[in-house]
């Protein structure tokens, strides 16, 4: 899996055209632990001449990949998924030690990698065409569902091990190849993965892992054999990928960034869902897309009350950070110290903006790691809409509790944000749930649920600026991303005679 350098810290290893290889690139970049900011591994920057030739070996294996039966082609899927569940628990380890992330939250993600698996077994339904006889006397026209070449994944850090597997299952399922670039923060556990993929025994070439940075994902976007891309990212990021794809006429699928609502109803059970609420704002240390940012209190000065106090006791007492392996822990440390003085900076400029602090996660300690990237609980009140601490995706343990009289009012405000990645209503009316998700903007919608993860058999939709594209993440809404229709119009004259002789 890793080459070695003097001082034995391990280097990642591309794996390319079915087998890994040493990275020829100079450039190396440390891959830490973020809860003892030790180096754990090196991650290598690979050439152009070495993305180059990843997609030339991708492109090979794609022209005999898709004359393979489809039921064949899923196969070493099927292999694939019981390698990484048989791996489930040394491949969690791995997330939590170079991501930071609780254990328990890092085996729900090797769950759902390989669910995607599992959806993507769907393919041969999926590839079924469409016929209609006589669409004109004697004409008959159907259509196919074909693949289309090699694609590219760019990955986030914040799920290493299971957003790839968004994208890669149902590309290579409906025949064509891909190439994944390493998170260059998080690489280790897709690096496991690989050796699962290796050993499923796809042909070389199919599908491919190479170490990078922006310039390798700029290389392989801008390859002109290369048909298109996924990312998941910020919105900037994402808007950025699908530019510069969608100019060279490639097909993009973008993720973006968030600002996901929570509406605490007066007919909600306080006491029973706010459990689900510190989940939804605090796990994973609030490093994803759907974690709660705003939570609002619906309802008179008097309920708003009650909902701050409850919400502030109970994440004093329940939400306490430390190591991902602490089973007692509620959330690990930031990914990386960039991140964390990214997020030292909005609470600073959110203060400055006017919002005060009811928590303030600052300099925190963690006994036992004092090295580690740390930031406790952190909550804004007093946060407008037009602050950049209401606007903007703060990406961590930090949150807003705002006050709002009415639910019409609630959802004119969430509509009338630009992102729509999630929303959330807590209420035992079913009149307010029902209005709540016929008139909310954001593409996926809780009902008393405040960690809106689609199962892999539905698509990952988010909406506005939450993704910028048209075909999006998991289940047969990727499938169509990867493939393209193709209609046939056909007619038989009957042949003329025959000559035996």
């Amino acid at each position: 899996m890793a080459a070695t350098t003097p001082a034995e810290v391990p280097v990642l290893r591309n794996y390319i055209n079915g087998a890994f290889v040493e990275c020829r690139g100079t450039r190396v970049l440390d891959v830490m632990n973020p809860a003892t900011d030790e180096v754990i591994n090196k991650v290598p920057m690979s050439t152009a001449e070495e993305v180059d030739e990843c997609v030339q070996a991708a492109q090979r294996a794609f022209l005999k990949w898709r004359e393979v039966p489809c039921i064949q082609r899923i196969q070493p899927l099927m292999r694939c998924l019981q390698f990484i569940k048989d791996r489930k628990d040394e491949i969690a380890r791995s997330i939590t030690i170079n991501h930071g992330k609780e254990i328990k939250a890092a085996e729900a993600e090797v769950v759902r990698a390989y669910q995607m698996i599992e959806s993507a077994l769907c393919t041969p339904e999926w590839q079924k065409g469409e016929f209609m006889e006589n669409v004109a006397p004697d004409i008959d026209e159907y259509s196919l569902r074909v693949p289309l070449g090699v694609f590219v994944h760019i990955p986030p850090f914040n799920f290493p091990g299971m957003v790839p597997f968004w994208f890669w299952p149902y590309a290579v399922a409906a025949g064509n190849s891909y190439i994944i670039k390493s998170n260059e923060i998080t690489p280790l556990s897709m690096q496991l993965m690989f050796e699962c993929i290796h050993q499923a025994g796809f042909p070389p070439g199919v599908i491919n892992y190479i170490h990078g940075d922006v310039e390798v994902a700029n290389l392989l976007i801008d390859h002109p054999l290369t048909k298109g891309v996924s990312s998941v990212g910020s919105t900037p990021v994402a808007k950025a990928i699908y530019a510069r794809a969608s100019a060279l006429g490639k097909r993009a699928q973008c993720h973006g960034g968030a600002n996901n609502y929570l509406l605490l109803m007066p007919s909600c059970n306080l006491e029973e869902i706010l459990p689900n609420v510190l989940n939804s704002v605090f796990g994973n240390t609030g490093q994803r897309c759907l974690a709660g940012s705003t939570i609002v209190a619906v309802g008179n000065e008097k309920w708003y009350h009650t909902v701050r106090d409850q919400f502030i006791a109970a994440i004093k007492a329940k939400v306490r950070p430390g190591s991902g392996f602490d089973l007692g822990a509620a959330m690990g440390p930031v990914v990386s110290k960039k991140a964390l003085a990214t997020l030292l900076a909005q609470i600073e400029e959110g203060v400055a903006e006017g919002a005060h602090l009811l928590l303030d996660g600052r300099g925190v300690v963690v006994p036992g790691f004092p090295k580690g990237y740390w930031l406790g609980p952190t909550v804004f009140e007093g946060a407008r809409p037009g602050m950049k601490c209401y606007e903007d995706e703060i990406f961590g343990p930090v949150c807003r509790i705002d006050h709002i009289t009415t639910l019409d009012e609630a959802i004119t405000r969430i509509n009338a944000h630009p992102k729509g990645n999630a929303s959330t209503i807590y209420t035992e009316n079913g009149n307010e749930a029902r209005k709540f998700r016929h008139e909310c903007a954001p593409g996926m919608v809780g009902i008393n649920i405040g960690l809106v993860a689609p199962i892999a058999w539905f698509p990952f939709a988010g909406a506005k600026d939450s993704f910028i594209g048209t075909l999006r993440a998991q289940g047969r809404e990727c499938f169509e991303f990867f493939t393209q229709e193709h209609v046939v119009v056909e007619r038989f004259h009957g042949h003329g005679k025959i000559e035996w002789d």
